[in-house]
């Protein structure tokens, strides 16, 4: 590795999404496609703040690697990819599926393991901030690999794999959750592994985010649990405090509310970057949860546009939502 470690890596996926539909009719339609994975989203949600040269995340390339695509990712910035040729099988694919105001998820190939090996001798080795995105049981043996690289104790992002969120594998998130700065479930994500039936009300987020800071969240017990929760916000919370924020767009902007999907990945970007310019958890929530603000807005990523040095998402400017989303919480942060 040459020169400084940059801010913000994610270990996560690189995935094309196919979507289909329950039409009026009962009959399934396929939609357009779109590029996504947990990695992207999140990566795209960090780059929303920092420049390329700051985030990064290798992207594997399958024989069936839309030849467009990667052309599309360097207008983000070329510095925060690397892309990797694997011409010997097919890039990562899922399915889902939208029925009855509810989301079906699938993988359609054979999803990748999630490991720092993918980073292991690039320029993205060693950042300050890593991102990770997998069932709990798969992340015990993740930490053990960063336990083997000398002198990396990076921030530690963890994003609980939604189809591994069950009692069975409790156990081995409290055998991890010391080496875990910031835990991250969604509310379904955090109420089906502890097994709470209840509807995810903002008391019943408080006491799930309590019990898993009694098992020791971070080194010390000092690190941060943080549930994402849709429409209601997100709750962070350590030990000695907890704090609800606000969704950017509220039910007065439900219409701009397009499609969820990827934002709580973004949003754990967004998080990351904030940890950049803030260095305080609750503070990067509200870089996090304008980083989701975007993502929401459209099917696929959010569109970035530069004006001399000067860059907008979606048409907006980011700061300029930051300044809306802290007048929001002055009393709280």
């Amino acid at each position: 590795m040459v020169g400084d470690p940059i801010h913000f890596v994610t270990l996560g996926l690189f995935i094309i999404d196919e979507f289909q539909e329950v039409d009026a009719n009962g009959s399934l339609v396929r939609l357009q496609p779109q590029v996504g994975g947990n990695g992207l989203y999140a990566s795209v949600g960090a780059r929303i703040w920092l420049p390329p040269t700051q985030v990064g995340m290798v992207i594997e390339k399958g024989s069936d690697f839309p030849p467009r695509v990667q052309a599309d990712l360097e207008k983000y910035g070329r510095d925060m990819w690397l892309f990797k040729s694997l011409p010997n099988q097919l890039t990562t694919r899922s399915m889902t599926t939208f029925r009855n105001n509810q989301r079906e998820f699938k993988y359609l190939t054979a999803r990748p393991p999630t490991t720092t090996k993918i980073i292991n001798g690039t320029k993205f080795e060693r950042a300050r901030t890593v991102h990770f995105h997998c069932a709990p049981s798969e992340a015990i043996s993740l930490v053990r690999e960063m336990d083997c690289i000398p002198k990396w104790n990076p921030i530690t992002v963890y994003e609980p794999h939604p189809l591994a969120c069950n009692p069975a594998e409790l156990p081995s998130l409290i055998s991890i959750l010391p080496r875990i700065n910031i835990l991250s479930p969604n509310s379904t994500e955090a109420l089906a592994l502890l097994s709470i039936k209840d509807a995810p009300s903002r008391s019943v987020i408080e006491g799930a985010a309590k019990f898993f800071l009694k098992y020791g969240v971070g080194p010390g017990g000092q690190g941060y649990v943080i549930i994402r929760c849709h429409d209601l916000g997100s709750y962070v919370a350590c030990r000695q405090r907890g704090v609800w924020i606000d969704a950017y767009w509220t039910n007065n902007n439900a219409r701009r509310v397009v499609d969820v999907t990827g934002a709580g990945n973004a949003y754990l970007g967004g998080l990351s970057a904030g940890l950049y310019y803030t260095h305080d958890v609750f503070e990067a929530a509200l870089y996090a949860t304008v980083s989701a603000s975007y993502t929401i807005e459209q099917r696929g990523l959010p569109k970035l546009t530069r004006f001399w040095k000067t860059e907008k998402w979606n048409g907006d400017s980011p700061r300029k939502r930051l300044k809306n989303l802290k007048a929001r919480h002055e009393s709280r942060i």
